[in-house]
């Protein structure tokens, strides 16, 4: 009998330091997922890890003794004690397990919410793990149907189109306000983490750009190489703005570096061609004043943040749709995933309804001093006639179920009737591709 399990951290769970003491790596997690094979009852295994998450998805016999065992090994390899460990794990069975999955893949759970690098981290790990030999029939489905529903998802909703970083929105508004970007010339001021964040984000627009650096001149060296551009020194930056169609600036000076003075002379020499200035500094790089030169369009983080906090609201709306999409999906996989179980219940049901009928004949068969064999044969029929209709409407209605209750109602009934405690004397023999599911004592909703 075989549940699905999934047990996890992410920024949700956990801080920084942690994450990065329990990621795996492809080549950690090619060995730690060997490690879980061999360690115990672990059938089918598959391991997600991001800067905000590591997630794995296993198929085992029993849920409670996999979890103890893994926790051990991620405590082990993290070099963390399980009790430190623990409260920062999340742990989901069954549909629970998939609807975490499915809500991952479609963005749900990412600190951005809809990002869309997310989609390509499961497939890879999805793929990472099939080459390995690690997946089998109930992980295989699982994501493939969480791919799907991720895909789902960005096709019929907008949850991914608005930006929400600083970056993303300076090369949204740049390309609103001077159309295609390719061939444009974009002068970054700073070397930083914003700055080449946004350097990035343009670049991959077809940007030239060409780095200012005051001080760390090597930084803004190392910039250009690795995004095709250039570097000058602070004193040449006058010459540069000349020809730039996109000023970014992102610098820790406690001082303005553009004046509207500088800004004005720039613009007369550039004959009236437009110039978008973007000042992402806190404190402000660039002189308010600039905004009411002619030709010169000026945002600071404020006009950032106010297009972040309307692309938000338009995501979260988006969320809520993408909500009813995962909860349609995962219906068709709860449906998929009880069908392993009822069918076999049924049967393990009848089986057992079958031999009490017979037992109860066998035990009474001496007491019947003038029944004939063939009386003896008509007794054993009505017995089983009785139990069939019995076990009739409740068979239909077993067959019927189809939502992500029916672990539960299913466990109810082997529970009920006992049928976990007993192996039945002959059963036949199930194709690899549906593997029953073990009774589920507990299913979060």
């Amino acid at each position: 009998m075989s549940e699905l399990l999934a047990l996890g951290i992410s920024q949700k769970t956990a801080p920084v330091e942690l994450r990065e003491r329990l990621a795996l790596p492809d080549a950690r997690a090619a060995g730690f997922l060997r490690d879980l094979r061999g360690a115990g009852d672990v059938r089918e295994a598959v391991a997600i890890s991001t800067c905000n998450r590591t997630e794995l998805y296993l198929v085992v016999g029993d849920p409670v003794e996999a979890e103890s065992r893994v926790l051990a090994m991620l405590s082990s390899q993290a070099s963390i004690r399980p009790t430190a460990l623990a409260p920062a794990i999340y742990s989901h069975r069954n549909c629970d397990a998939a609807r975490h999955l499915y809500r991952v893949t479609a963005g749900l759970e990412s600190m951005i919410v809809g990002e869309n690098e997310v989609q390509g981290q499961v497939k890879r790990a999805y793929e990472a793990a099939l080459a390995q030999e690690m997946t089998g029939p109930l992980t295989n489905r699982l994501f493939k149907a969480a791919l799907e529903a991720g895909k789902r998802v960005r096709t019929e909703t907008g949850i991914g189109e608005r930006a929400l970083t600083l970056p993303a929105v300076a090369v949204a508004l740049a390309r609103e306000l001077l159309g295609a970007l390719k061939g444009r010339q974009l002068v970054i001021i700073g070397t930083g983490e914003t700055s080449e964040l946004t350097a990035r984000a343009l670049a991959d627009s077809g940007v030239r750009a060409v780095f200012v650096a005051s001080r760390r001149r090597d930084r803004a060296i190392s910039l250009a190489r690795r995004y095709g551009g250039a570097s000058v020194s602070f004193d040449e930056l006058p010459e540069e703005l000349e020809r730039a169609d996109i000023v970014v600036s992102a610098t820790a000076s406690p001082h303005l570096l553009l004046g509207s003075r500088e800004v004005a002379e720039v613009m007369e020499k550039r004959g009236g061609h437009p110039m978008l200035l973007i000042d992402l500094a806190v404190p402000r790089d660039i002189d308010p004043a600039c905004s009411e030169l002619d030709g010169v369009a000026l945002y600071d983080v404020d006009d950032l943040e106010a297009v972040i906090a309307r692309n938000r609201r338009v995501r979260q709306a988006e969320a809520r749709t993408a909500e009813g999409i995962i909860e349609e999906e995962i219906q068709h996989f709860a449906a998929w995933l009880g069908s392993l179980e009822v069918l076999p219940t049924v049967a393990a049901l009848r089986a057992h309804a079958d031999e009490i009928a017979a037992q109860v004949v066998r035990e009474n068969e001496g007491k019947w001093e003038t029944t004939s064999p063939r009386d003896l044969e008509r007794i054993r029929t009505l017995a089983k006639a009785v139990v069939s209709r019995l076990l009739h409407d409740p068979t239909l209605r077993m067959k019927e179920l189809g939502d992500d209750r029916v672990h539960m109602r299913t466990a109810l009934v082997r529970e009920l009737f006992g049928l976990d405690d007993e192996e039945p004397a002959s059963s036949p023999a199930r194709a690899p591709a549906q593997p029953p599911l073990a009774k589920v004592r507990q299913l979060r909703r």
